[in-house]
């Protein structure tokens, strides 16, 4: 184990997204380990496809003014750049644009003097229309095939790029780097590659630290810092009351990807399956033998479609009868509701679809739920969508009868259920889709993205407003 080695590269990573919060005093705690950058992400596709449908952010503005504020001090504080990815969550252009607002604000509100990049990822539907027609966007495991018609059907595509733009804007002297959409690992690998860190340890480090202390033993207490090597890593969280353990190290590789040893990135491949993980004490881990295999270099899509509008309802179930024979009545009740939406509807009814979820039975798991037996109550929630709200609501309001009062066919009495809201409709507007699942080949790293610099800067670094 290489324990001797001079550090390449301390980047401090305060938690796993921007605007959800995180201790001040972990800032102080990470600046006094030492830093050479801040990185953060600010973005992710699990609130689904509705945030890049709309170009809009899920967190507040206040939230991420609270969090960029902090951020912002302790990088002119320590004099370190602090690099943002995947702005208003979705890394849409408006994302990028909302955060540099914000972060304009504070600058001016603060008296801080820090060089601002904003680096853009979204893409041109006439562009990646030709550049399929030229075969340059491949299919990943899933995608299946793409048309000009589906790529012009995306409200909003995105390219995922890695490190080389941010890294690129840190060197013609950007202080602050606020990225459109970015692989969560980017945002912390491109100021350690900067410094000459080795790859195989940059890139499992930021797989590591990628959602802050979620790879500690208190993943609410703070995020973490990492001191890199020529020989490895060394990871610890900025909280006294969280540690780094192996495990807790180690486990963060299955995190939301299919390989526990690979992770592929734009520019290639990372593989852990010879990495070790040691206790340094009972805080500290540290991490050798990862090793990044270099790929031709690729652009993931991520485009959203609407995909119609929709609308809810949800209903309480505590009879005991409905519920031994639960699987019965809600056949029972597609039949019902699949008769009374074509006779209200007729011609409308084209298109309309709905989804019953029994929360409470099998609502997460559906088919493969290990356990069905008779619970005591149901919440079953009904959800319609239909190519416009007016539609999807008449249809939540053809079976609001049905999930009052419907019985079992030999029932001899009318059982009730009860809607916790009145209107028992709840109109969620319009839909949005993921559709792609496919990767753009491009001549370079940067070919696919676009920066731009508040005020001049040369591209030695110096800055005139």
């Amino acid at each position: 184990m290489s324990m001797s080695l001079p550090p390449i590269a301390r980047i401090m990573v305060p938690a796993g997204m921007l605007g959800t919060g995180f201790p001040a005093e972990t800032l102080d705690r990470g600046i006094d380990l030492g830093v050479d950058a801040i990185a953060i992400d600010a973005g992710s596709t699990d609130p689904g496809a509705y945030y890049l449908g709309t170009a809009t952010a899920k967190p507040t503005a206040a939230a991420v003014r609270r969090d960029l504020r902090l951020l912002l001090n302790a990088s002119s504080r320590a004099g370190v750049p602090l690099i943002v990815g995947s702005c208003g969550t979705a890394g849409t252009d408006a994302g990028v644009d909302w955060v540099a607002g914000i972060a304009r604000d504070i600058l001016t509100q603060d008296g801080l003097s820090l060089r601002l990049a904003r680096i853009y990822s979204e893409q041109k539907p006439s562009a990646l229309v030709s550049a399929l027609a030229d075969g340059d966007i491949a299919p990943l495991p899933g995608g299946g095939p793409l048309d000009q018609d589906l790529l012009l059907e995306c409200e909003h595509i995105v390219g995922l790029m890695g490190h080389e733009p941010l890294s690129d804007a840190l060197d013609r002297g950007a202080d602050v780097v606020l990225a459109g959409r970015t692989t969560d690992t980017a945002v912390i690998a491109a100021a350690m590659l900067r410094k000459g860190a080795p790859e195989g340890p940059t890139w499992h480090a930021a797989k590591i630290a990628e959602c802050g202390g979620m790879s500690t033993t208190n993943p609410v207490a703070g995020g973490v810092h990492i001191t890199l090597d020529a020989g490895g890593f060394t990871i610890e969280p900025l909280a006294a009351t969280a540690a780094c353990t192996p495990r807790s190290v180690a486990a963060h590789m299955l995190y939301e990807n299919v390989d526990p040893f690979l992770l592929r990135e734009p520019a290639g491949t990372l593989d852990t399956t010879a990495a070790t993980y040691t206790a340094l004490d009972d805080r500290r881990v540290r991490v050798e033998g990862s090793v990044f295999h270099h790929e031709p270099h690729t652009v993931k899509l991520e485009g959203a479609a609407l995909r119609g509008y929709e609308t809810m309802s949800l209903v309480g179930l505590r009879d005991p009868v409905i519920l031994d024979r639960f699987d019965e009545w809600l056949a029972f009740l597609r039949v019902q509701l699949d008769i009374r939406i074509s006779d209200l509807l007729a011609d409308k009814a084209t298109g309309v679809t709905y989804d019953l979820r029994p929360y409470g039975y099998n609502a997460v798991l559906g088919d493969i739920e290990p356990d069905v037996s008779p619970p005591r109550e149901v919440g079953l929630v009904m959800l319609v969508r239909a190519g416009d709200q007016e539609t999807a609501t008449a249809v939540a309001k053809i079976a609001s009868p049905l999930l009052l009062h419907l019985p079992l066919p030999d029932m001899d009495r009318l059982p009730s259920f009860a809607f916790p809201y009145s209107p028992a409709e709840i109109e969620r507007g319009p839909a949005y889709e993921f559709v792609l699942q496919h990767v753009l080949s491009v001549e370079s790293a940067n070919a696919a993205f676009r920066t731009e610099f508040d005020g001049n800067l040369h591209h030695d670094g110096s800055h005139h407003a």
